[in-house]
């Protein structure tokens, strides 16, 4: 059963939030010793692709930044492939044009044949997790305009809201966030832009009244400087039925205190917020576990070398891991697992939640396939009846549903 108090104070220790929630303690788990030297028996391919966020964002300068290390250490060209939404990312690891995506939860989304991946053309996909950065400014928030006189969450109603097509995991985020204040996209006008960056222009030109963002996210420095600016949104923490229902549905959205956002100065106190992991890196169950344990080794061993490259590098760190390991929503790759066991972080508990996800995987596969047999040719009904098909299929197998039903785009 979901404790929802176990589950925040345990996430914000992960994020290094602790003092938001009055929680004491620390995170003891470790990675591997820091090197600067290549490290002996890591092979690599010459040439690696994975696909992330626009140039500009957060997760490409990350992206780039761990690249150099691969190519100056190991001689490995990393070739980021920029996605302008979350169907454009993840179609080339789907189809085995990057071997692996380092983007946000669109990779939970696409799992769960959720919101775009519930159409014809995609469900349910067997992908594996690597790693999560969890980082210390938050990586999915809100912000309104300076002047706004949006205050409060509750003040969305009837505000011009982006819905980014293609970008399953940031539109269910805003979903998720207007659950707060007990809105749904029927209480605010959906406004559909073409990617994120045209998201930003649409906020920066008055098109929008507000969009989402990752507080330590470069673009910002491009609205903080326009004539408007921006303020952040603020999530009161103390209520906690709002929190809740922000929780049963992705339990992966945490309260969380930022005191770093790009642009614009943070008070003492900070910002009261959501957050979730971002980015994650994962991959398809196909690839080596060899080139899966390089890459581990490398984003553990090697984060001396590459912290400095882009906000948010702190995510990274072996000590950050350990809630998310044991409670994923995705399986681990066995490359992965190899690493975790090797300093001491794959536990029994991590284990018994590896089956649970390997087993929830396996659910939506056979659900899919059952249901596609038979479905409707009309798109819509088709999306429709797939989300009662899998909500009734996790029901049965005792796994936790998420949303129940999701917008279906035209």
């Amino acid at each position: 059963m979901f404790n929802e108090l176990i589950f925040f104070k345990r996430l914000a220790l992960a994020f290094g939030a602790a003092a938001a929630f009055g929680v004491g303690g620390s995170v003891l788990a470790q990675g591997g010793p820091q090197t600067t030297e290549r490290i002996p028996g890591i092979s690599l391919p010459s040439t690696m692709v994975w696909s992330a966020y626009p140039t500009g964002t957060t997760g490409y300068a990350q992206a780039v930044g761990i690249g150099s290390v691969m190519r100056n250490l190991y001689g490995t060209s990393l070739r980021v492939l920029p996605g302008r939404n979350d169907v454009s990312r993840l179609e080339p690891l789907r189809l085995g044009r990057a071997q692996f995506a380092f983007g946000g939860t669109e990779g939970l989304s696409a799992q769960e044949g959720m919101r775009d991946f519930g159409r014809r053309e995609w469900g349910p996909q067997p992908f594996r997790m690597l790693l999560a950065s969890l980082p210390e400014a938050c990586s999915f928030t809100l912000i309104v305009p300076r002047d706004s006189r949006i205050q409060h969450p509750r003040d969305l109603r009837g505000a011009r809201v982006p819905y980014v097509v293609g970008t399953a995991a940031p539109n269910a985020g805003v979903e998720f966030l207007l659950r707060y204040a007990n809105l749904t996209w029927n209480d605010v006008q959906r406004v559909e832009i073409g990617g994120f960056m045209a998201m930003v222009e649409a906020f920066v030109d008055g098109r929008l009244d507000v969009k989402w963002n990752a507080c330590h996210s470069a673009t910002l420095h491009r609205i903080a400087n326009s004539p408007r600016g921006f303020r952040v949104l603020e999530f009161p923490h103390n209520d906690q039925a709002a929190v809740a229902r922000v929780s049963r549905e992705a339990p992966w959205f945490v309260p969380h205190v930022t005191r770093r956002v790009t642009g614009i100065e943070s008070p003492p106190q900070g910002f009261q917020v959501f957050s979730t992991p971002y980015p994650i890196l994962y991959t398809t169950a196909t690839i080596e576990n060899s080139v899966v344990h390089g890459v581990m080794q490398i984003m553990d061993r090697h984060h001396n070398l590459y912290r400095e490259a882009a906000p948010g590098m702190e995510g990274w760190e072996m000590s950050r891991q350990q809630y998310w390991i044991e409670n994923s929503f995705m399986p681990f790759h066995e490359g992965a697992i190899l690493h975790f066991r090797s300093i001491g972080l794959w536990t029994d508990a991590a284990q018994r939640n590896q089956i649970r996800r390997l087993e929830r995987q396996r659910v939506l596969q056979q659900a899919w396939e059952e249901y596609v047999r038979t479905a409707s040719r009309d798109d819509t009904e088709f999306a429709r009846g797939w989300m009662e098909a899998r909500h009734q299929a996790l029901t049965r197998a005792g796994q936790e549903y998420l949303s129940r039903t999701w917008p279906v785009s035209n």
